[in-house]
């Protein structure tokens, strides 16, 4: 699947919600419902697995939908926190350190290409 970076330097494309919308599978909807409702310990429908990425227009599944980093890049008219003028903040540094690097790597990336 083609790279989808996020505006914190997420892959959507890697994110099985977004896979199973893509997609269009069931399969693996029933199958994070399962993992998702033993971890979280409340009942998560798979008919609610459903996201588009956050730069859609489409729906984006739970904290995507809300997401503070979200709303910033999008209020600033930006591609992602990479073309900030205030990066790194404090709300992505944040963010970031609980994430696998990879995220961090992707916009590191993106830096390169745009400070070039």
């Amino acid at each position: 699947m083609k790279t989808k970076i996020a505006y914190c330097g997420l892959d959507c494309g890697e994110c099985d919600a977004y896979k199973a919308t893509v997609n269009d599978d069931t399969e693996l909807r029933m199958k994070l419902a399962k993992v998702w409702s033993a971890n979280s310990g409340m009942e998560i429908d798979p008919a609610d697995i459903n996201c588009s990425g956050c730069k859609s227009d489409g729906v984006q599944i739970g904290h995507c939908a809300e997401c503070y980093i979200r709303h910033c890049a999008i209020k600033k008219s930006i591609d992602n926190c990479a073309h900030c003028v205030d990066y790194t903040c404090d709300t992505l540094d944040s963010f970031l350190k609980k994430l696998p690097s990879k995220a961090k790597d992707n916009l590191e990336a993106e830096r390169i290409k745009i400070t070039s």
